[in-house]
């Protein structure tokens, strides 16, 4: 009896381990079909996700749902942007509702690695208002319908990556490596939230100013919840910026129309000068804990009021430091008597009624002292700005003073002088006598090598000069990667751009000896072979064109390397404005002839894959060095490989580029021109099959003399318009398409004299005339034969095939346009005759005219024209008997 209940005992257990097992594949698809349809019926952006890892063991006995490989991408206005990527999220839910199928009813999500970009646009559109609109009013409080219930218990986020960029407030905010969690029961209306967040990195900019620059950043804190008027309350919390104790307390409210509400305040726990000092990145990440410090210093601030599309909270912040002193342990001097005083304020939330005040900033290294001031007011009406600084600073000796990183060599002298103050309304009106500025920034042999910059860059000469109008530059005399730069320019909204975040225009005139592309865009090319790595192209990003520059650079070098291409006396334009680079005018000496290019280059619509267009002119450039100079033109042009001797072309292509900044070359659309003034076509393997066919050595190795065609290319081919052969008294005419894969489909006519076909070529001939025959189609050949080639296959796999009904059917008609050749040749050359009589006349009268010139009074007709005109008799009759002898044969 016994070992039959163990029996079934056993059964009841296999069989429910079983099911553990198997339910999960059981409501797989259903689970995954729900989560689907709730995130297309809601999100209005593309949603994808890699799969749904559904198990009973992870949450026991609760039913885990991971989802993995989550991405949310925009759609317009902020189309391919990635508002959202998370590696995994996991969630708990009741087994039960998931059967029933009504409500899945939630107790735990946590996300692991989320990536969150949120965006403002300049005009106030946000990226993550992705939800559809209700399509009834009472949706908007019917919570019913809803496909899931919260009854969450905790959530977690771990190693989260948050950047905020507002373009219209010009604030932005980066928060790496963000671990949270929350514990509290949210199906209270009113309970209590622990939390607990870290950070690695806190990055916060207002404009150009960083507020916080990679600060590491912890609060743990009970916030008491309100459901019921969606109020969450911080009580007195501790909050971390590295190694600053915040006291932090407030409260936090939900509004309607997507207002919140806020009174926050915060306060240093100490006033010691170290504890601030460790806000600065460079300072804290080398031996902080060792560093001495003296002085005192102050950090306080609040934020209330409503924040919405309309409104902005009052806010403050007040700095202060006073007798501040640092000195590493072993570091010989200390940077002393360091004095700061700034507040910030707006006090009703009136953007333009905030106040920057730094009134004072003041330290001194080596009993050097150097000194700044700043008030900005009316930030948004009309800005007011008045600010100085004054010093010098010996870069050699700064390492004496503060940590650098290891290997890093810095050396130079920075003389600073300079103010300004008024309104930027004055230099946008070009009243510049109603504004001041003054002074200079001067900046002398400077090197500066690291890790990063292991090459050095030096910095000879690099002068400023302040004025109402614009920031002058009169010298720049710099080296870097090999190359010497010299320059001048100006700068013309420096105050506007630093303040104001407008793009920063100016213009400038650059001369460099040389160039080496490759070592800027760290090409692999330039690394040793003992070391070189394969490229990372998965994570290759390409170059981003800055939002906020406005500049023209003229440009010249004297010698540019780039891949296997060598360029000199490059000179040209170049554009830097609104994400988009323009070329104007690039002229070069390459591929022993001359190269001229105009384009853009524009990350505006997609910082994955920009948008390009480019002008391509060159003339007399070598086939061979341009074939194998250009990864492009081996796809658009593979017959290069074959040929040799001397083009010139004219392209227009526009496309997109790939992570790898190579054309994506299904993208490429365009046409152009090309002549072939001189060259010889070798080793062609389609025109090779067709000599061996016909044994026709002729066809082999061909010499080629001022040949046009004209092309376009779109979806993937290149269409070659029809063009024309002449070579050893053959003719071809030539057309059809290739593909950027190497594909080919040409038709080619052929006419060339019969004696030069061989047995096999005769052969084929005969075969033709006697199938035209045979269909009682009366065929007499002449001494020229007429063929049609078609050439399928690729360059090197030709696949040759001869039309042989279209061919018999046209041999009349290739006859006569044989005839019309003739014709044509004939008339040529009576023009070329008639040219030649009346530059002979010509010639006589101009000797005849100078004669007279010179006193020859004979008034008799002039021997040389009467010699021209016996001279003009006799070249016609020999033309004209010419022909005729041609038509009696």
């Amino acid at each position: 009896m016994l070992k039959k209940i163990l029996k079934i005992v056993l059964i009841v257990f296999v069989v429910l381990i079983a099911a553990a097992i198997a339910i999960p594949f059981f409501f797989k698809d259903k689970i995954l079909a729900k989560v689907k349809s709730e995130l297309n019926d809601n999100l209005n952006a593309q949603v994808d996700f890699k799969d749904i890892d559904i198990s009973l063991f992870r949450h026991f006995p609760r039913l885990a749902v991971g989802l993995e490989d989550l991405q949310v991408i925009n759609k317009a206005p902020f189309a391919g942007d990635t508002l959202l990527s998370v590696k995994k999220i996991d969630v708990a839910l009741d087994l039960m509702s998931v059967i029933k199928g009504n409500k899945m009813e939630i107790y735990n999500v946590s996300l692991e690695t989320p990536r969150i970009h949120a965006i403002i646009d300049s005009t106030g559109r946000a990226n993550w208002d992705i939800t559809k609109p209700d399509t009834a009013a009472t949706q908007s409080t019917d919570t019913s319908k809803s496909n899931f219930a919260m009854n969450l218990q905790r959530y977690s986020i771990s190693n989260a990556y948050i950047s905020y960029d507002d373009h219209q407030g010009h604030m932005s905010l980066i928060i790496d490596g963000l671990d949270h969690s929350g514990k509290g029961d949210f199906t209270q209306d009113k309970f209590t939230l622990a939390t607990s967040t870290t950070a690695k990195a806190v990055t916060f900019y207002y404009g150009l100013i960083p507020y916080l620059d990679a600060v590491k950043a912890s609060l743990d804190a009970d916030i008491q919840v309100d459901n019921t008027t969606s109020t969450y309350t911080i009580p007195q919390s501790k909050m971390h910026l590295n190694n600053l104790e915040v006291d932090a307390a407030g409260n936090f409210k939900m509004l309607p129309a997507s207002a919140y509400g806020m009174d926050l305040t915060f306060k240093s726990a100490s006033t010691q000068f170290k504890d601030l000092l460790s806000l600065i990145p460079a300072i804290y990440a080398k031996d902080f804990d060792k560093i001495k410090t003296g002085g005192t210093a102050t950090f306080d601030g609040f934020v209330k009021g409503t924040y919405s599309e309309k409104e902005m909270p009052a806010f403050g912040l007040n700095i202060g430091v006073q007798n501040g002193f640092f000195q590493y342990p072993d570091l010989p001097k200390p940077v002393q008597n360091i004095q700061l005083a700034l507040k910030i304020a707006s006090p009703d939330g009136v953007p333009d009624h905030t106040v920057i005040d730094l009134s004072k900033a003041h330290l001194e290294m080596d009993g050097t002292p150097l000194d700044l001031h700043l008030q900005v007011a009316t930030p948004v009406s009309d800005m007011y700005v008045d600010g100085g600084a004054k010093g010098k600073l010996d870069l050699s000796k700064l390492s004496q003073f503060v940590k650098l990183e290891g290997g890093t060599q810095l050396n130079g002298l920075l003389d600073a002088d300079m103010s300004a103050k008024g309104h930027l309304s004055a230099i946008e009106r070009k009243a510049y006598d109603q504004f001041y500025a003054a002074g200079s920034l001067g900046i002398h042999n400077m090197l500066y090598k690291s890790k990063d910059y292991p090459d050095g860059v030096k910095l000879n000469a690099l002068e400023l000069t302040f004025n109402p109008k614009n920031v002058s530059v009169p010298t720049v005399d710099a080296e870097y990667l090999g190359s010497h730069f010299t320059g001048n320019g100006e700068i013309n909204n420096l105050l506007a751009y630093m303040f104001k975040n407008q793009a920063l225009n100016g213009a400038f005139s650059v001369n460099a000896d040389k160039i080496n592309l490759d070592k800027f865009m760290a090409s692999t090319g330039t690394t040793p072979a003992t070391t070189s790595k394969p490229a990372d192209t998965a994570n290759a990003v390409p170059f981003a064109v800055p939002a906020n520059l406005d500049l023209t650079l003229k440009a010249s070098a004297g010698n540019v390397h780039y891949d296997k291409l060598d360029m000199n006396n490059v000179s040209g334009t170049l554009l830097v404005k609104d994400e988009t680079v323009t070329l104007q005018d690039v002229k070069s000496n390459a591929l022993q002839g001359t190269l001229g290019m105009s384009g853009s280059y524009s990350t505006k619509a997609s910082k994955i894959n920009p948008d390009m267009h480019f002008n391509y002119d060159v003339e007399k450039v070598d086939i061979r060095e341009t074939f194998n100079a250009f990864n492009t033109v081996q796809k658009l042009m593979p017959l290069g490989q074959f040929l040799t001797g001397k083009i010139t072309s004219q392209m227009s292509v526009d496309g997109k580029l790939g992570k790898d900044m190579m054309p994506v070359l299904n993208s490429l659309n365009g046409n152009g021109s090309l002549l072939l003034i001189e060259g010889v076509l070798q080793k062609f393997a389609p025109l090779d099959q067709v000599a061996a066919t016909l044994n026709v050595a002729q066809l082999k190795d061909i010499s080629l003399r001022d040949i046009k065609t004209y092309f376009s290319f779109k979806d993937g081919r290149v269409v070659v318009n029809p063009f024309n052969i002449v070579t050893n008294g053959i003719r071809m005419q030539v057309a059809g398409s290739h593909g950027l894969d190497q594909s080919m489909d040409y038709n080619m006519q052929l006419a060339l004299p019969r004696t030069m076909l061989g047995t096999q070529g005769n052969a084929l001939v005969d075969n033709l005339v006697s199938q035209a025959n045979n269909k009682g189609i009366p065929v007499k050949l002449s001494d020229s034969v007429h063929l049609n080639i078609a050439m399928g296959g690729s360059m090197l796999k030709p696949a040759i095939k001869t039309d042989l009904k279209e061919t018999t059917n046209n041999i009349k008609s290739q006859a006569t346009a044989l005839v019309q050749a003739k014709v044509d040749s004939a008339k040529a050359t009576i023009k070329d005759s008639v040219n030649a009589v009346k530059n002979q006349a010509v010639a006589a009268a101009k000797d005849q005219l100078t004669k007279q010139l010179l006193g020859n009074k004979d008034s008799s007709k002039p021997a040389s024209v009467q010699d021209a005109g016996k001279q003009a008799g006799q070249t016609l009759k020999n033309t004209l008997g010419g022909l005729l002898k041609k038509k009696g044969n």
